[in-house]
């Protein structure tokens, strides 16, 4: 079984794509970009963490959906490609997955990663190319013979104009990356201008309300009630494991109880993910205290942070 081939199908769907008992790899917006005279599309970035090493179900459901096979049998064919996985790089050889990378135990026995880029994952990017830009070499032009004559061409037999077009192609790339950057920003400015705002409001009808009341000293007054609309303090929560099944994320709430934590579990994310944590707190400093001591224990928990 190719596993590799089923890991890039879904790194086109899915940001995190995990390999039971042997890592995840994670993919990361990269925006357009110009290197070595080359012009590159958006694309995915693809990067693996060895300690993401819990299953969430997604792998083995897609694979036993593609096959057409039972979810254990898909859990057990994934577990024997791991471990062959692993016995091909104790041996010294370098792991090339098709499209993705090659991985490779260094001396510390730490497994690196280095991506390929013969294919972007990204989808709306679908069709772009990078472009190459070769700089212009033009003949000399005789003296006493005045202007350019047009017959004059490159050494490469390239038109001229085309450096033009490449300097306008850089110039609207870089136009609209900063146009993007201004947006943002704005958007920024405004939302907190908004938040202000919606704060002195709240306030002015406050005042307004207690100047009301002072007014009666004998008949009870009932105040409007007044919604402000003021940012919320942010929660930090200890993420104990992240799963597309929520049975195995309820498994994992009773995992946690059994071992006297209290967890919780979090909204559902936008990719469907179920995820269970320790604990929340509401300072940063005693929440990041917890995963330095639950690292030893739980390796593969991390910090997240809400402000829902």
């Amino acid at each position: 079984m190719q596993l590799e081939h089923y890991i890039g199908e879904l790194l086109y769907r899915y940001s995190c794509v995990t390999v039971p008992e042997f890592g995840s790899f994670l993919t990361q917006l990269r925006s357009a970009r110009i290197h070595n005279h080359t012009f590159f599309p958006p694309s995915k970035a693809i990067s693996f963490n060895a300690q993401l090493v819990s299953n969430d179900g997604l792998l083995i459901r897609h694979i036993s959906d593609s096959l057409g096979i039972p979810y254990e049998k898909a859990s057990v064919e994934v577990r024997k490609r791991v471990i062959a996985w692993k016995d091909r790089m104790e041996n010294g050889e370098k792991l090339s997955l098709k499209q993705i990378g090659l991985l490779w135990l260094n001396k510390e026995n730490s497994i690196q990663f280095q991506p390929f880029t013969d294919i972007n994952y990204l989808t709306s990017s679908f069709g772009m190319a990078s472009t190459g830009a070769r700089e212009i070499a033009r003949l000399p032009i005789p003296e006493g013979t005045g202007s350019p004559s047009a017959e004059v061409r490159t050494l490469t037999g390239i038109p001229s104009r085309r450096k033009s077009y490449l300097k306008y192609a850089a110039i609207l790339l870089l136009s609209v990356s900063a146009g993007a950057v201004v947006y943002q920003s704005q958007r920024m400015e405004s939302q907190k201008q908004q938040i202000q705002l919606a704060e002195q409001q709240a306030q002015q009808q406050l005042q307004q309300s207690i100047q009301k009341a002072t007014f009666f000293d004998t008949t009870p007054v009932n105040l409007p009630s007044i919604t402000l609309n003021a940012t919320r303090k942010p929660l930090y929560y200890v993420v104990a494991g992240a799963f597309r099944v929520e049975e195995n994320a309820d498994k994992k709430m009773e995992e946690l109880r059994a071992r006297g934590y209290e967890p919780q579990r979090l909204e559902p994310t936008g990719h469907g993910l179920h995820q269970v944590a320790f604990n929340s707190y509401t300072s940063a400093r005693e929440a990041i205290n917890f995963l330095n001591r639950i690292k030893k224990e739980a390796p593969e928990a991390w910090l997240l942070v809400s402000e829902n």
